[in-house]
């Protein structure tokens, strides 16, 4: 006879505390009540949590990748989200594993937001019977890298948990030092299960040797659907400006024939484009060493290749990051650079970091690089750059098309570019292919009520992806209500899209379009501005259910665009601030507030 159900106390609607403190405490409660014992069966096998917080899918692929690979060496293992997982959950945990990104200024990632707040309140449970281990994602592009998986790691290690291996940090390229951590965890793993059973394999690994030979017909499936590592070359279909010659900044248009590819994709989804250096900026870089660019040189993935194609394809010339200024300050003996690493010197690193390049450092101390080997075991893999897609696959089939602001500026007595953005705009023409893949968004999505409002706030090339979903939005013949909120420096030169914006607006596809030309007035107005004009008509779209997507630039646009939120939910729905904020955490937990920021 099984035993009767636990009830799962909760706190009152009339006890002494605010929503977001009820909340916390009902959550509390439910995950000390949820941790039911193991079965005896199971009682020899080593429970694993597997937890994870993505905010473009990568985490929640290698999450899911390291539950599969657990299992099959007879783990225990509970994969779940850092979205709806309960803190207090893991006071009834042993041995949990994480894989976090970071996203904006060392922010946690949207569904981990609710969970960090959770575990940072005062008097927080300790974990004292936790053992850890943390994988953390970011990008050495960003100021503040992998500064969410540094948090967690020190708020867990604050509450009393351990963690039985160093927390682990990967730059963009994941491969190799997921490999490594995963490497590493199997020994820790079985130090700590001493009695495994015996036919328990004897590594974690990422590579196909030890795996079961592959399905013949689902190997061609695999590789005929492009990916980051075997992406498909694409024709470059159409390329047009979308600002006037006149505006300060250049933004293009990009259009790639994928007709004859297998790849798929959805309304929301990014593009990545696989770049190369410019090769001028690689001759000036060989230009400053004792080398001609032939000399054969050995690339992770890319085998041997010339030094040449190395630095034009394979290699990052034009950012500098700590770890590579430390690496050559050693090379060159030099004081200058040594002096710049000092803990309390980080804010002069992060000056000096910025808007340089390898030239500048080959510049700076000469004569370092004595062999293409040192050279390489410094440089950073190039990586693709990811673009939000603004096209439609079912009004634009066979193509995919993007959104791109040309980054040019001069600094340091040398101009300058992005590496992408300029190769899109100066080195490439119609007919010529380029890599690119599919990194899907499944956080950014339209609602399956084609009948639901939606508002889109996206300045900037944040309209990519909100071109895409009115499009999308005409061609499935979606009812819904459309408002775009777009702005950019200037009408007269930066109006990304003028034309078809205008005619949505005229037929009524778009319900509404509110722009903000920052520049065409003596004091500035931005989106955020513009929708606190429109609180009241705002307020009555969400309660008629409207879903809420935010596009651009998550440093601070974002930011400020969600605090209006909780101003207008404060002053059209006559809340609290508490109140506001449980009712914008709500309306993010049903997916009706959505973000895609960088």
């Amino acid at each position: 006879m099984s035993a009767p159900p636990q009830l799962v106390p909760h706190i009152p609607e009339d006890a002494p505390f605010n929503p977001a403190q009820r909340a916390w405490l009902n959550g509390f409660l439910a995950g000390l009540y949820s941790y039911a014992p193991a079965e005896a069966s199971s009682q020899q096998r080593l429970r694993l949590a597997v937890l994870y917080a993505s905010q473009t899918g990568t985490a929640e692929g290698l999450a899911r990748k390291l539950a599969k690979e657990l299992r099959s060496k007879n783990y225990e293992v509970a994969l779940d989200s850092l979205e709806g997982y309960v803190p207090a959950t893991l006071a009834a945990e042993t041995h949990a594993l994480f894989i976090v990104s970071t996203y904006g200024e060392g922010d946690p990632p949207d569904t981990a937001q609710a969970f960090f707040q959770q575990l940072c309140v005062e008097r927080f449970p300790l974990l004292g019977n936790l053992s850890y281990s943390l994988f953390a994602l970011g990008d050495t592009h960003y100021e503040h890298f992998c500064q969410f998986g540094r948090d967690l790691d020190a708020k867990l290690q604050s509450l009393g948990g351990t963690s039985f291996l160093d927390r682990a940090e990967s730059d963009v390229d994941v491969d190799a030092p997921f490999a490594a951590w995963k490497s590493t965890l199997d020994l820790r793993l079985r130090e700590l299960t001493p009695q495994s059973p015996p036919d328990v394999a004897p590594a974690i690994t990422l590579t196909t040797d030890s795996a079961p030979a592959p399905n013949p017909a689902q190997t061609a499936a695999s590789r005929s659907t492009p990916t980051r590592d075997n992406p498909y070359l694409a024709p470059i279909a159409e390329k047009r400006a979308l600002t006037h010659p006149s505006s300060s900044k250049t933004t293009i248009h990009v259009e790639f024939d994928i007709a004859e590819s297998s790849i798929h994709y959805e309304a929301g989804d990014a593009c990545g484009i696989v770049p190369e250096n410019s090769p001028h900026l690689v001759e000036a870089v060989l230009n400053l060493l004792p080398f001609t660019g032939e000399e054969l040189v050995e690339i992770p993935k890319g085998g041997n290749v010339t030094l040449t194609e190395a630095l034009r394809y394979h290699l990052a010339l034009t950012r500098l990051t700590r770890k590579m200024v430390a690496h050559y300050a050693d090379l060159a003996q030099c004081n200058r650079l040594r002096a710049l690493l000092a803990p309390e010197k980080q804010v002069e690193l992060d000056q000096y970091l910025h808007g340089r390049d390898l030239i500048d450092l080959l510049e700076q101390c000469p004569g370092a690089i004595q062999s293409p080997e040192s050279l390489i075991q410094m440089l950073l893999r190039l990586t693709p750059r990811l673009y939000s897609i603004s096209s439609s696959p079912v009004a634009h089939p066979g193509r995919i098309s993007t959104t791109v602001s040309v980054v040019r500026y001069h600094k340091h007595n040398r101009n300058r570019g992005g590496v992408c953005s300029t190769l899109l705009a100066d080195r490439v023409d119609i007919g010529d292919r380029l890599p690119l893949y599919i990194q899907p968004n499944k956080k950014f999505r339209l609602p399956v009520d084609s009948t639901a409002p939606i508002i889109m706030i996206g300045p900037g090339t944040g309209i990519a992806p909100f071109r895409a979903f009115l499009h999308e939005r005409r061609a499935t013949g979606a009812t819904g209500r459309n408002w775009l909120f777009f702005g950019e420096r200037s009408a007269a030169t930066d109006f990304l899209y003028r034309e078809e914006l205008e005619a949505m607006r005229s037929d009524g596809h778009l319900t509404q379009l509110d722009t903000a030309f920052s520049r065409d007035q003596e004091q500035k107005i931005y989106v955020q501005d513009l929708m606190m004009q429109q609180a009241r008509t705002l307020w009555s779209w969400l309660q008629d259910g409207a879903f809420v997507y935010v596009c651009g630039d998550g440093s601070h646009m974002a930011k400020d665009v969600d605090k209006t939120l909780h101003r207008i939910a404060e002053q059209q729905g006559g809340m609290s601030q508490d109140n506001a904020e449980t009712y914008i955490h709500t309306i993010k937990e049903q997916h009706r507030y959505q973000k895609d920021v960088y």
